[in-house]
């Protein structure tokens, strides 16, 4: 293995890239170590059938808590995650929130609000999958979508 370091002062931001022929057990693990490393990760790795996946946070709806494991939604699927709820919303407190005791939303993926007496129902662009924010969490992200719409 290669390793190659350039420093670019005129950059803005640091980019990492790892080229190699095929994903080994060695390029997964330093994949992992950058993964972990970053406060902001723009991918997360998912299970799902014995298979690891790389997914990228703008492709995932939700994040929900089913039977002790946290599993992270896209449009499609649904992969388990390692990590638990209340690490992945502070690792990810940018672009996603908690709506409920066991849901972190991705903010940016909201197509409608529908609001009941009890709880608020949330749909996806392209989704039959549903989420419901608890009262206690409604007004928050109303703030949220306010903040999004006005910036």
């Amino acid at each position: 293995m290669k390793v190659k370091l350039e420093i670019d002062p005129d950059l803005a931001e640091t980019v990492i890239t790892i080229h190699a022929k095929e994903m080994s057990s060695e390029i997964e693990q330093i994949y992992r170590q950058i993964q972990k490393s970053s406060k902001h990760p723009d991918q997360i790795e998912g299970e799902k059938d014995e298979a690891s996946y790389y997914l990228n946070l703008n492709d995932i709806l939700f994040f929900e808590t089913e039977e002790k494991q946290v599993v992270a939604h896209t449009a499609k699927d649904a992969f388990t995650v390692e990590y638990k709820l209340y690490e992945l919303e502070n690792l990810l407190s940018g672009q996603f929130m908690r709506v409920s005791k066991s849901t972190l939303l991705n903010v940016g993926q909201i197509y409608s609000l529908s609001r009941s007496i009890s709880n608020c129902k949330v749909q996806f662009h392209d989704s039959y999958k549903t989420v419901y924010v608890s009262r206690h969490y409604y007004h928050d992200l109303c703030d949220r979508l306010d903040e999004r719409r006005l910036s």
